[in-house]
């Protein structure tokens, strides 16, 4: 408890009030380079924990060439849904879609369950959500 307390009170930000509606903040320059850090590792690595469902896995030496053909069978019967070759020795395997939860995944899964029955769920690093831009505005509804 009291390394936490020391780590907190070594990187203070102090708020003074100029006049109405003024800040001053005196902060910790460590604070500006952990900041820096989070956005420079974001950028480099932009996944997090996710859900995507597994529809083919296979090994040898033909089976790239089958991956890539149920990745466009796939692709082409789900335009919106991505679809992800990767390879874990010996293994090629083919994973659908960027789930933020394993519910989300879990609805997706049975609406392909019969073209590809053989299919589940399963953790991955998947792709930040595209979020969509909303123009900015005071009025909140």
């Amino acid at each position: 408890m009291f390394f936490v307390g020391f780590c907190f009170s070594s990187i203070m930000m102090v708020a003074q009030v100029q006049s109405e509606g003024e800040y001053v903040i005196n902060a910790d320059p460590r604070i500006d380079s952990l900041v820096q850090l989070h956005i420079a590792y974001n950028e480099e690595y932009p996944v997090i924990d996710g859900y995507r469902i597994h529809i083919f896995i296979k090994s040898g030496n033909s089976a790239l060439v089958e991956a890539e053909e149920v990745k466009l069978e796939f692709e082409e019967k789900y335009e919106m849904v991505p679809a992800y070759i990767t390879f874990g020795e010996p293994y090629y395997r083919v994973r659908v879609g960027d789930f933020r939860t394993r519910l989300e995944a879990e609805k997706f899964l049975k609406k392909i369950e019969r073209t590809y029955p053989h299919a589940w769920v399963t953790r991955d690093k998947i792709n930040l959500p595209v979020l969509p831009n909303y123009p900015k505005t005071n009025k909140y509804e």
